[in-house]
């Protein structure tokens, strides 16, 4: 009989991209092999970060971040998890969540890259939460 864990963990999943991973950014999500899927646009709850050369949300509160939704592998999965130091331990510069996201009337599981919040002690919030408009 085949393992349904190992079966669920090779499924595809979705990542809500919020900064410069979205498309046109520094890191542009459409660069990682395998490519992704993009499956929508959309925003969740928390509060954008301007960190320099990239952003960071803290998820939660009344504002709102705005991103896209990828289907992703767990190869591409991984290689985001390196991208943004994430550590088993909850101590790299992002944290791995899952957050549910509205999409076309349904919601969406979508994993999400939430900055530590030792990071963002004197950083400006960034009131559009929309990493390209953040002039």
């Amino acid at each position: 009989m085949p393992d349904s864990h190992a079966a669920a963990s090779a499924a595809p999943r979705h990542v809500f991209v919020y900064g410069t991973l979205r498309a046109g950014g520094s890191n542009d999500i459409a660069r990682f092999a395998p490519p992704p899927e993009r499956v929508a646009d959309g925003e969740i709850a928390g509060t954008l970060y301007d960190l320099g050369a990239y952003p960071g949300a803290v998820l939660g509160g009344e504002g709102r971040v705005r991103g896209e939704i990828y289907r992703i592998t767990p190869a591409l999965e991984a290689q985001l998890d390196l991208l943004e130091e994430v550590k088993p331990d909850g101590t790299g510069e992002y944290i791995k969540r899952e957050v549910r996201v509205r999409v076309a009337g349904a919601q969406l599981a979508c994993l999400v890259y939430e900055i530590h919040p030792d990071r963002i002690a004197g950083r400006a919030p960034i009131a559009s939460g929309d990493w390209f408009r953040r002039g």
